[in-house]
């Protein structure tokens, strides 16, 4: 049990504010892009509220976890997956406005992170959310946050194989619009009017 444990996870299991400093640092930023990148049936549940919700939750947990600290990537981002999931259902059921028009200049405004600069491309977040959800997800995870197929796995809850065949699908489907935007642009600057 504890031996499959590195030193970081076996360190946060204990309680150690640097181990769950290490496992924030290497994740939250990269949990909060992928997370912007998935629908949300709640326009007022904000990315960054669905992580937080996601690290309490494995901070309460974590006890039952075993593994190494980049197998820990994909369980936090399952439990991510999860409250999303549960949110949206909730807000679907409710179909109400939480906020309150006097505290909405009230919000601060966000801190720029780096990490989080290809999420802050629009095209490139409208291309990603375009494919169908096991697609978009797979591509987001392997090829926008780096995760290997098992650990997208464990976060989708999906096998290897089929985060596999999601990821080649979605990037097929994106290169085909791709070249497909290419041809029509192309074709449209050769157009010449004749009159």
């Amino acid at each position: 049990m504890a031996e499959r444990d590195d030193d970081v996870v076996a360190r946060a299991k204990t309680g150690d504010p640097d181990a769950w400093r290490t496992l924030h640092r290497a994740h939250a930023g990269r949990l909060v892009a992928w997370l912007s990148t998935r629908p949300s049936g709640d326009s007022m549940v904000a990315p960054e509220d669905v992580a937080s919700e996601a690290w309490l939750v494995a901070a309460s947990k974590v006890a039952d976890f075993e593994g190494t600290s980049s197998e820990f990537a994909g369980w936090l981002f399952g439990i991510a997956r999860k409250i999303g999931g549960s949110t949206r259902r909730r807000s679907d059921r409710r179909r109400t406005d939480p906020s309150d028009p006097q505290d909405a200049g009230a919000q601060l405004p966000a801190v720029p992170d780096p990490v989080l600069a290809l999420a802050g491309q629009d095209w490139v977040r409208h291309a990603i959310a375009s494919l169908p959800p096991r697609e978009r997800d797979a591509v987001g995870l392997v090829d926008g946050l780096g995760f290997d197929n098992h650990g997208a796995a464990a976060a989708l809850g999906i096998s290897a194989v089929a985060v596999r065949v999601a990821r080649h699908r979605g990037l097929r489907r994106l290169r085909g619009r791709l070249a497909g935007a290419g041809g029509q642009s192309a074709r449209a600057g050769s157009e010449v009017p004749r009159g």
